[in-house]
């Protein structure tokens, strides 16, 4: 296996995955990193939703590669080849390990920056296999274009209308890439589709600003953002 990852969830899909301590059946988050792999970032966010009583599964949808956080040109390079049914089929067999090891069918989903566009397709994509979905900061959501986006994907926001669960959306006020233009249009897409969904700006914060290992990490925006994505978790999966 790989050294970040510690588990086989398929057999051609392995994954990192943290479970709480104590016996008993406990609720599901499949975590969908960020365009680097299996970071210790993203392990850490699995060991925190452990620590919150949820049994947190990371797939390794890039197998293996890990990408450095100071070449933002290789990772930006790697969208492209990435297609989402493969992923999505990939989030599908994350939920079936949760399923297996206790989480009775309640599963959620949070994913970061490209983890949080491929998060919100899945409650698109998947809405009888997830209650719950929290996306920080997720690119190209609704970028305000006609048809594909620069990196020749569909925009999610076209399949609003088959959500059935809620959705968390969390942003950084400061983040140039996905400004308060991309938060109205999703906005206006999920109210007039009629969704539940809680959308939060965080001051002072930027891009990545829940990521420990990059200069981006806003210890106050992450403060209190935790806490709130958390609390939504809980609500919904309990």
């Amino acid at each position: 296996m790989h050294k970040q990852n510690n588990v086989e969830i398929s057999k051609n899909l392995e994954g990192y995955a943290a479970r709480p301590k104590g016996e008993g059946a406990h609720p599901g988050v499949v975590v969908i990193m960020e365009i680097y792999g299996i970071t210790g970032h993203i392990q850490g966010v699995c060991k925190r939703l452990a620590d919150a009583g949820f049994t947190a599964l990371a797939p390794d949808i890039f197998h293996g590669q890990l990408i450095p956080y100071s070449d933002p040109q290789a990772a930006t390079a790697k969208v492209p080849t990435l297609q989402d049914e493969k992923m999505l089929s990939e989030v599908a067999a994350s939920l079936d390990w949760l399923d297996a090891h206790g989480t009775q069918g309640k599963n959620g989903i949070i994913g970061l920056c490209m983890g949080g566009r491929l998060a919100f397709l899945a409650n698109c994509r998947l809405p009888e296999r997830l209650k719950a979905t929290v996306a920080f900061y997720g690119g190209s959501i609704a970028p305000g274009v006609e048809g594909k986006d620069k990196f020749g994907r569909t925009p999610p926001i076209s399949e609003a209308a088959k959500m059935q669960n809620p959705i968390f959306l969390g942003y950084g006020a400061d983040d140039q890439g996905i400004t308060p233009d991309e938060h109205a249009r999703i906005a206006s897409a999920l109210s007039a589709a009629k969704k539940r969904y809680t959308l939060a700006v965080y001051p002072a914060a930027a891009h990545a600003f829940l990521c420990e290992e990059r200069a981006n990490y806003v210890p106050a925006a992450a403060a209190l953002a935790w806490p709130e994505a958390i609390a939504f978790l809980k609500n919904n999966l309990s």
